[in-house]
């Protein structure tokens, strides 16, 4: 061992880590608390209140300072209202002199606007990460982004964790015999590594939506098979389920090409209207889904069922606290 690393070492082992504290905002009070449980600590002290004029308050009950502080919120309707309560949370963190802070966004609202596709258009997925930065974040924990390149627009270090092992465990638990029957299907080609990956573990095949518009000025979406399905039971993989226009359309497609059933897994089950009255009259034959936003919604609809993040999320933040890799909690799914 050289001079330099043991003087490291002892260096090390001289300056005690600073300590973990974890608070939650209020757009998903029930994943914070399970996070927070399954770390085997209470959430901070926090209060926060919103004024007659819509205005946010929030105070930090208890010392932060020199701590390494954590703050779970996931960016859930109202999109804009969490967002800022977000932002207010890290100022006064900041300005009570945490060491370090690091947001954990399960669901990261705007992702869709990663890059202008018309003139005139804004890419707001670059304008959070600029607010972040400028509240003071010093790194970023979320799931499944939209798009993963979204981790360029931070000059600091962003964990992009995927649910997706956890989904596809689901299946294999629930479906050990039939699984073998299988085709991984990406609702689009932007989809399809991701798909691949799965298919790849699940020792299925793969197959891809195409979506195309009979003619012009039409606004019935068609969708297109590609692969062969027949026969089989089909499994659609998508980042989340927003209106459940793609999954009703492709389901309907895949059952026309002789799929034998349809089901679903999508890290994000948003389930915005008309979402619900879309998914009861579908032959979806069932929806799996994370707790990354909270589900209110998906009470009303029987053929959804969720999965918990929140031992990812706990295992995440451990790592990330005690300086350690978390590339082993992706379990197939590293994006690249």
């Amino acid at each position: 061992m050289s001079d330099k690393t043991a003087t490291r070492k002892k260096f090390m082992a001289v300056v005690p880590r600073a300590h973990m504290i974890m608070f939650a905002g209020r757009s998903h009070p029930e994943l914070g608390e399970k996070i927070a449980k399954e770390l085997g600590i209470s959430l901070g002290e926090i209060e926060l209140a919103t004024f007659a004029n819509g205005e946010i308050y929030c105070r930090i009950g208890e010392s932060v300072r020199g701590a390494d502080v954590f703050v779970m919120q996931t960016l859930y309707e109202p999109v804009n209202t969490n967002l800022m309560e977000l932002l207010i949370i890290i100022d006064a963190l900041k300005r009570a002199s945490a060491e370090r802070i690091t947001a954990v966004i399960p669901h990261f609202a705007y992702a869709r606007q990663d890059k202008k596709t018309k003139s005139r258009e804004p890419i707001t997925a670059k304008l959070v990460a600029d607010l972040l930065t400028a509240a003071g974040v010093s790194r970023v924990v979320t799931m499944d982004l939209h798009a993963g390149q979204i981790q360029g627009f931070f000059d600091f270090p962003v964990d992009h964790l995927t649910a997706f092992s956890l989904l596809i465990n689901y299946f294999k638990e629930k479906y050990p015999r039939e699984i073998s029957n299988w085709v991984v299907c990406s609702p689009d080609v932007g989809r399809a590594k991701t798909a691949k990956k799965a298919a790849d573990l699940l020792s299925a095949s793969l197959a891809v939506l195409h979506k195309s518009r009979p003619e012009r000025n039409v606004s019935e979406v068609v969708a297109e098979v590609v692969g062969d399905v027949r026969g089989k039971d089909v499994l659609i993989i998508d980042d989340m389920i927003d209106t459940a226009g793609t999954i009703v359309t492709g389901t309907k497609a895949l059952l026309k090409s002789g799929a034998k059933s349809v089901r679903v897994a999508a890290a994000h089950g948003l389930f915005s209207n008309p979402a619900a009255e879309r998914i009861k009259e579908s032959a979806v034959d069932e929806i799996v889904v994370t707790d990354s936003v909270p589900f209110y919604r998906i009470k009303d609809i029987p053929k959804v069922n969720v999965v918990s993040t929140a031992g990812l999320f706990a295992k995440a933040i451990k790592n990330i606290h005690e300086d350690i890799s978390v590339s082993s909690l992706f379990g197939g799914f590293e994006y690249s």
